[in-house]
């Protein structure tokens, strides 16, 4: 690793615009950041993918090794990525700092505590639990309905036992007993502000348009009635700075934000991006999971709020998954079988289609495993080349930039086309339920939505309560089109069912939960965090 100045200087900031977190990181000053707002902007590209499998996709490599590649062939490129979750990282998918050759470093660093970002959103998002509890305790002069606080808790960490709790027992001196919960600090709507605020004025102004829960007569409370907006920002202040790392081959990385792309929006921050496209002349990023879910939310919220148009689209895929997609168990994988990878091609091929509806070029990336034969690989890219789309098979785990510059010259010419003509899938005006709607058959390929009077009267109250302008943020499996994990491939004539909503008039969007998806993941049955240890020089290991 080149000490963080170095890194800084090559993607032009000065060292005097740095605030270092050691020798190997550093945040960058938001006097410069600001500084930066009437620069023109670069091109930006997205990293997505086909439908996450336990084989893996690798979009984050893809990411980085993209980016690596474009320095290499003198280009002035950077990456963005979302700060890594440790719920993942003892979880079950494991770190998300890349891998091999196409990493960002210090990788034990960013994927643990990095900067305390995560740190500062969970203490923020608690700080202002606490305060509608005392609130409760001491006054409630608003006659805020104890039965209708929304407001749950949050724990950076998978913890299934902590979805629904009882607080305040043990008498009147520990408060009122109330029914809670707990989320992943992820789910946050405060996550979600800190990813969409473009300054610490709009991060303010965002936090007290919290809505809490609602009064007996079922009126919204907010943050700011309250009064808690202005501490939980001087909590975030110094995070809303973006970091500064490294790739392997030393090319800047701004990592900021990470919300979950299957129960929030799934991007990092406008103003890490934003930065990042000031400064360079080309800008990588990834959205997480598939692209029915993180590149759905990067045009259809990040993108409508950040007036951003991404110029070129990059669709992730593996002979692996694509085996699993065609009904190959994981044990298996490693056996040729081109009919398959054939079978499983309709799940690329939908997301492929689905991309094009937002009038972005885009490009396959064949993101390369030493098991792949070439049969299996022909057979994917005769199949996307049907479609009017190019593959270029990916080899940067093992090679770094090197094995991604076929695909980086691809993406610059995309990029210079100047063939974009990017569009949202939904007008703001379109109510509520027919955005959801629009989304579950034009991305999902769904007949339709469905949900109880119930939550049908609430669509219409949200609409009723100003927020009908608002995108949706659908929330639902990953694995899956269809809200079944089970069902992978590409299904129709399934129909998506709406289980609940939650308002977050913050981030100003509407969560659709559907099916079964929980905001608080728990445990796989072998948890990663069984195999990570310190060994006896210090270094940790088995974080992946």
């Amino acid at each position: 690793m080149l000490p963080i100045d170095e890194i800084g200087e090559r993607a032009g900031i000065g060292v005097g615009h740095l605030v270092p977190y050691g020798r190997s990181k550093a945040k960058l000053d938001m006097d410069f950041v600001d500084s930066l707002r009437e620069r023109p902007r670069g091109k930006l590209v997205l990293v997505t993918a086909m439908s996450p499998t336990p084989a893996g996709e690798g979009k984050t490599t893809v990411a980085i090794g993209l980016t690596d590649a474009m320095n290499r062939q003198g280009k002035r490129a950077s990456v963005c990525l979302r700060e890594p979750s440790l719920g993942p990282c003892f979880g079950l998918k494991g770190g998300a700092a890349g891998g091999g050759m196409s990493q960002v470093v210090p990788m034990e660093d960013i994927n643990l505590h990095f900067t305390g970002d995560m740190n500062a959103i969970g203490a923020a998002h608690n700080l202002l639990a606490a305060m509608i509890d005392n609130y409760i305790h001491w006054s409630n002069d608003i006659r805020l309905d104890l039965r209708r606080v929304t407001w749950k808790r949050v724990v950076d960490i998978n913890d299934r036992q902590l979805r629904q709790v009882v607080t305040g027992i043990g008498g009147p001196a520990n408060g009122y007993p109330m029914e809670g919960g707990f989320d992943i600090t992820v789910a946050s709507e405060v996550m979600a502000i800190f990813c969409l605020a473009r300054d610490l004025a709009d991060l303010q102004q965002r936090l007290g348009r919290i809505v809490i829960g609602y009064t007996r007569e079922q009126q919204p409370v907010t943050a700011s009635q309250l009064q808690a907006q202005g501490a939980m920002t001087a909590l975030l202040r110094d995070a809303l700075a973006p970091n500064l790392v490294q790739t392997l081959e030393n090319n800047p990385a701004f990592i900021h934000g990470g919300p979950f792309a299957n129960i929030a929006h799934g991007c990092n921050s406008i103003i890490a991006t934003d930065t990042a496209l000031r400064l360079s002349d080309y800008v990588v990023t990834e959205a997480g999971f598939g692209a029915d879910l993180g590149a759905e939310k990067f045009f259809n919220i990040k993108c409508r709020k950040s007036g951003m148009s991404p110029d070129a689209v990059v669709m992730v895929a593996t002979v692996r998954a694509l085996k699993m997609h065609g009904g190959v168990p994981r044990s298996e994988l490693g056996r040729e079988d081109v009919a398959a990878v054939q079978r499983g091609l309709e799940n690329l091929g939908r997301h492929i289609r689905n991309t094009g509806q937002f009038g972005v070029p885009q490009v396959v990336a064949i993101n390369h495993f030493s098991a792949d034969t070439r049969a299996e690989i022909d057979a994917i890219v005769a199949y996307v080349e049907q479609r009017g789309v190019e593959a270029y098979v990916c080899t940067h785990w093992a090679d770094g930039g090197a094995g991604a510059e076929a695909l980086a010259e691809a993406v610059t010419e995309l990029c210079e086309a100047g063939h974009a003509q990017f569009r949202t899938l939904y007008d703001d005006g379109m109510s509520l339920w027919e955005k959801a709607r629009t989304v579950a058959r034009a991305v999902y390929g769904a007949d339709d939505i469905d949900a109880d009077q119930r939550i049908r009267d609430q669509f219409e109250q949200f609409e009723q309560a100003g927020y009908g302008d608002f995108p949706v943020c659908m929330a639902k499996t990953q694995y899956s089109f269809s809200t079944d994990p089970a069902l992978l491939g590409a299904p129709s004539n399934h129909r998506v069912k709406v289980r609940e909503l939650a308002l977050a008039a913050g981030a100003e969007f509407l969560v659709v939960l559907c099916g079964d998806i929980m905001r608080m993941p728990g445990l796989p049955r072998r948890p990663a965090a069984n195999n990570i240890f310190v060994n006896e020089s210090g270094q940790i290991e088995g974080l992946f």
